[in-house]
């Protein structure tokens, strides 16, 4: 069921377990009380206001002699929280397991950067006073239910969120939130836009890069039109190569470097290490989920786009990778028909080194 209201805020209902798994109280206890965590991976909030690392975390902490800055106090967390204070749970797509891959798939699908918060919120409390986002925000419940007024075109509409319902906010709505009379858990997911003015500013800035770096004349000041002619001949000069763009070859680079630039995610990455040089041509192999295989024809080969960096390979084996790409699992062996023994076991062993194969173990 989703229901679009004229502002395009959108509700959209779902089985509650397929988000409540994503992240659950028990793991925000962990995350916070086991895990040695440190600011800014959390903050507090309170009616408004951001609360001082110095009333969470530890004093005088240390790590083999050097100093630890920004550990958190359990004891003293538990105490905010118990006075009515929000634990905001910054950046779990970098280390979280299940929001980390629900980020790294919407990338790939969106194409804009994406990041994931969570906020822990006791009964009746409420952590931010109304505000808004510079990014449009996804948000989901996953224990409790949070009242939330959205404030949009001169009226306020509330909405109840429990597991199962999630909410999409555009860009700059104003909305606040009040858990209700048990602790709530919601997470969001905030989308980064890339916008044409973003992507225009970067192609300008490389045409402008081109311009001699030359110093303006001495006196023109007193004499502004001694600018005029060399400043209309540089503009000239930018609208001249502004004009030789490529729009294609513009945009295959923007793709390029956005598939390029990711995080690095290697989850089981030691594992694949120490079996890579045990590889034969029956062993199962998986691509790692959220980590794109984007083949790009270059003038002495072809380039693998991998997420997080770039793997330059002979042409030769594009029939191979197109077929790596397609499979969600696969044995060196279902390669035959494109190499020989040794190339196939060379180039598989390479993918995972690279990340972007996982061997199958059990």
């Amino acid at each position: 069921m989703s229901k679009v209201w004229a502002t395009r805020v959108h509700l959209h209902q779902t089985e509650p377990s397929r988000l409540t798994g994503l992240l659950s109280l028990d793991d925000v206890d962990h995350l916070l009380t086991e895990t040695a965590i440190r600011t800014p991976s959390v903050r507090l909030a309170r009616d408004g206001s951001v609360l001082p690392e110095s009333r969470y975390t530890r004093r005088g902490a240390s790590l083999a002699g050097a100093p630890l800055t920004g550990l958190v106090d359990a004891r003293r967390l538990l105490a905010e929280v118990d006075d009515g204070a929000t634990a905001v749970l910054q950046g779990l797509h970098r280390s979280w397991p299940p929001l980390r891959d629900l980020v790294a798939q919407l990338e790939l699908d969106l194409g804009h950067p994406c990041q994931a918060n969570a906020y822990l919120t006791p009964p009746g409390s409420q952590g931010f006073a109304v505000h808004s986002d510079t990014h449009d925000v996804f948000v989901f419940q996953t224990h409790g239910q949070k009242r939330w007024e959205i404030h949009t075109e001169g009226r306020v509409d509330d909405v109840l969120l429990e597991p199962g319902l999630s909410m999409y906010l555009p860009t700059g709505t104003p909305h606040a939130a009040r858990a209700e009379e048990s602790a709530s858990l919601h997470v969001t997911i905030g989308i980064n836009q890339v916008t044409w003015r973003r992507v225009l500013e970067r192609t300008l800035l490389d045409v402008v890069a081109a311009v001699p770096d030359d110093h303006l004349p001495a006196g023109y000041l007193d004499h502004p039109e001694r600018l005029v002619a060399g400043l209309r001949e540089r503009l000239d000069e930018v609208a001249e190569a502004v004009r030789r763009l490529d729009a294609a070859e513009v945009v295959d680079q923007r793709v390029e470097r956005f598939l390029s630039s990711r995080g690095t995610r290697l989850p089981g990455g030691l594992r694949d290490l120490l079996a890579v040089s045990d590889l034969d041509d029956d062993t199962v192999l998986r691509r790692r989920a959220g980590h794109p295989c984007v083949l790009v024809d270059t003038d002495s080969g072809l380039r693998v786009l991998l997420g997080d960096r770039t793997l330059d390979v002979p042409a030769r084996l594009r029939p191979a990778l197109e077929l790596v790409r397609e499979r969600e699992t696969l044995a060196p062996a279902d390669l035959a028909d494109h190499l020989d023994p040794e190339s196939r076991l060379v180039l598989c062993r390479r993918l995972v080194r690279e990340g972007l194969l996982t061997v199958v173990t059990g």
